[in-house]
């Protein structure tokens, strides 16, 4: 069964659904493909100010209480205590940078990037503070690969963003993490609740239990 998942690195919600994804890509089943959407890059970009920073942190809560996920103070401390851009094109660049140099790792790299946020603390807004994570995870190439801003990777970024924001307007689908099953004619959305439920019910949908 072939799996789309789009996401933004940036969302809450999308980490609160990593534990479900790993689950699935263990799969031999499953071919899960990452495709980021840019929902909070460009345009959809903007500033981590106090307001926005609390709706964030009560948005959080619940996500930890659905799904056992951590926050931690560090988070709240370092990054939404902090202010700054909320700007999701350095970590989307990043991954394209795993996918293109090791794409069987992509779901790794987005693990250890939400990670340096959500429980260390650590900036993933920055080319360098991407750049530092994916290096420590070791992912070497792909991070410097992206702080040299190869073209080719500009350009497949540019292509991933397209293809994923295709596929949601076809689908009709305004937020992220969503998870599109089949391919072609024949890929249809699965319900959004099934990402945070027992992977058991995913899988009786998929025909793969």
């Amino acid at each position: 069964m072939r799996l789309t998942y789009l996401f933004d690195p940036l969302c809450g919600w999308c980490y609160g659904a990593g534990p479900v994804l790993e689950k699935l890509a263990a799969r031999h089943t499953v071919a899960l493909e990452l495709l980021p959407t840019g929902l909070f890059a460009g345009r959809g970009a903007g500033r981590m100010d106090a307001q926005f920073a609390e709706y964030a942190w009560s948005n959080d809560q619940r996500i930890a209480k659905l799904t056992g996920q951590r926050f931690t103070d560090a988070y709240r401390t370092r990054i939404l205590g902090a202010g700054g851009a909320f700007d999701s094109t350095a970590a989307s660049l990043g991954l394209t940078a795993v996918h293109v140099t090791e794409p069987d790792r992509e779901l790794t790299a987005l693990k250890e990037l939400q990670l340096a946020r959500y429980v260390h603390g650590q900036d993933i807004v920055s080319a360098a503070g991407v750049s530092e994570v994916l290096r420590s995870a070791g992912f070497a190439e792909a991070a410097e690969r992206m702080l040299a801003r190869d073209p080719l990777l500009v350009e497949a970024y540019g292509r991933r963003i397209q293809t994923a924001q295709a596929l949601m307007r076809r689908h009709g689908l305004s937020g992220v993490p969503a998870l599109l099953a089949g391919d072609g004619t024949d890929q249809r959305p699965l319900p959004g609740n099934v990402l945070y439920q027992p992977i058991d019910g995913l899988l009786a949908q998929l025909g793969a239990s």
